[in-house]
């Protein structure tokens, strides 16, 4: 694609409803010089596959300058890149590279809290005068020396970390080496805008929002209340964590950040650049994605966890999960996603066999909203088992045996299979390549009929096909059973049938003539105006 037609790429301000989304995680996506990581130079190597797949955008996650305790999500310079992965250059030749492909660039910016490394908390944590005093929350400590309040961390303990030098404690809602910044601070709102505007020049299409309700903590530092035993199962940490038992109603999720994202829009509209905002969020999370998303002066998108959560994606769960959308957020746009770099991959975490992989990528093309795709889920990668001694995650570290951190679903992409690193890197793997994801590499299933990777191209060329997938209406959501069946409404009337089961079901069809599409993936005659359904078996029609 030439100047002209990047041009064009960069025209639509509405680029971003229905979009397709490819995450990826840098350090594991393609290694080009042998160290064992992966870095900006490989993704611009290895950007034909995400092409290749029908994908819209890319979503790389951190690689800012980083001292690395979690892993590019503790940022020390916004502006900058971290040597481990590239230059300024090598991500100006990421996105020419992208744009030529057709591929929008969002980056992942993580704004609620900096690295303790990061030059604004090292003068702030100098003395209570200093220029950024305040740019930190700090506070004091109760009368008998503990923290000002109960708050927790998700990475387990107190969410307060004791500063000998200002004898005060800061705020950490994850590791104590990520001190949270204070967005009532006015200062600290124009200098994270002044970084999206930086990464804009630099020709960026968007930006994943990490933890975008985080952004306020309660001015008064209230406790927050504990959470019911009976719901604590929903959560965005793992059952051993304490961070389940209180319900977070001070500690993020504050009415201030919808003004903060107001002023964040508005730096997105001159470039026509989109956002989607992470909801770390189990109780609230429609809600937060409700308010987030409304009037079309905030972020374009959420990305709420519904279908990140251990529980297997069920016809009744989608059902419920919609009725609800509908209810508190009728005009929301979601982004869905079944895995990414901070959960178990869905294939292991809902015991799915290839059949029933197939059948919920299918499903996914076909709900309203943007998808994110987590690279290695074309390949139907599962999760990878690594042993106590090959763990990276510091919180899996903390957690271990019980929870076993991330690290299992951040192993290299798999590009052949005749190597003991599956192409990823001329060297030693910064997390180990395991033999079961070498016989489901890119090159053993590139172009192979029935493959997974072949049934991700055809879904996603099913989408691009039919707009009324991407951008029209879903209404009639139900659930008979194990099957869930829904309608999209727009230029064209489909109506979806998705068998989440392993049992036999015969389901009717609406009223009227409907024509069979989507034979590319599975989807089953319907005839007399029923339709039987195998188990995981698909019907997608078209009425005449």
């Amino acid at each position: 694609m030439d100047i002209e037609g990047r041009s064009v790429l960069a025209a639509d301000p509405d680029w971003w409803r229905g979009a397709v989304i490819y995450q990826i995680y840098p350090r594991s996506y393609q290694d080009s010089n042998g160290d064992g990581i992966g870095d900006l130079a490989g993704i611009a190597q290895r950007l034909p596959h995400i092409a290749s797949l029908g994908a819209d955008a890319v979503w790389i996650s951190p690689f800012f300058t980083s001292p690395m305790k979690d892993f590019g999500y503790d940022v020390s310079d916004y502006c900058d890149i971290d040597p481990m992965f590239g230059t300024l250059a090598d991500f100006d030749a990421v996105v020419a590279r992208a744009h030529d492909l057709g591929l929008r660039v969002m980056i992942d910016l993580v704004l609620s809290h900096t690295s303790d490394q990061h030059p604004w908390f090292v003068e702030s944590r100098k003395d209570r005068s200093n220029p950024k005093a305040d740019w930190f929350v700090w506070a004091e400590p109760k009368p008998d020396g503990t923290p000002p309040n109960n708050w927790l961390s998700i990475f387990g303990g107190s969410a307060w970390a004791w500063d000998n030098r200002r004898e005060q404690y800061y705020l950490h809602n994850f590791l104590t080496s990520q001190p949270d910044l204070n967005f009532h601070c006015d200062a600290v709102q124009d200098a994270l805008l002044d970084v999206a505007r930086f990464w804009l020049k630099r020709g960026v299409d968007g930006f994943r929002l990490d933890t975008i309700n985080f952004y306020f903590a309660d001015k008064y530092l209230r406790d927050n209340p504990s959470l019911p035993k009976e719901l604590r199962n929903n959560s965005i940490a793992p059952s051993v964590n304490p961070y389940n038992h209180q319900l977070h109603l001070f500690s993020k999720n504050q009415p201030e950040n919808l003004e903060f994202l107001r002023k964040f829009r508005a730096v997105l509209n001159p470039y026509a650049a989109a956002a989607v905002g992470e909801v770390g969020d189990a109780q609230r999370g429609l809600e937060i994605m409700a308010e987030s998303t409304s009037g079309g002066d905030k972020v374009q998108m959420c990305y709420p966890f519904e279908m990140l959560q251990p529980t297997r994606l069920t016809a009744g769960l989608l059902a419920g999960t919609f009725a609800r959308m509908t209810a508190v957020a009728p005009d929301a746009w979601p982004c869905w996603a079944y895995s990414n770099h901070d959960v178990i991959r869905h294939i292991s975490r809902w015991g799915l066999n290839e059949a029933a992989a197939k059948t919920y990528a299918t499903l996914l093309v076909c709900l309203r909203g943007s998808i994110c795709l987590y690279q290695g889920e074309e390949l139907g990668l599962p999760e990878v088992e690594l042993a106590r001694d090959e763990l990276q995650d510091p919180y899996g570290i903390e957690f271990w045996p019980e929870f076993k951190g991330r690290d299992g679903c951040r192993t290299p992409m798999v590009w052949v299979t005749d190597n003991s690193s599956g192409g990823f890197s001329s060297g030693l793997p910064w997390l180990p390549v395991k033999a079961p994801h070498l016989t489901l590499s890119v090159a053993a299933q590139d172009g192979v009929a029935g493959s997974m990777l072949s049934h991700y191209r055809a879904a996603l060329a099913f989408r691009r096909a039919h707009e009324v997938l991407r951008s029209g209406e879903m209404h009639d959501i139900r659930a008979i059973g194990d099957v869930a069946t829904f309608r999209r409404s727009g230029e064209e009337d489909l109506f979806c049938a998705f068998n989440l089961g392993s049992n036999t079901i015969e389901v009717a069809l609406p009223t009227g003539n409907w024509t069979a599409i989507g034979t590319e993936l599975g989807s089953q005659t319907a005839e007399g105006g029923r339709v039987t359904l195998a188990p995981w078996g698909v019907c997608l029609a078209k009425r005449d």
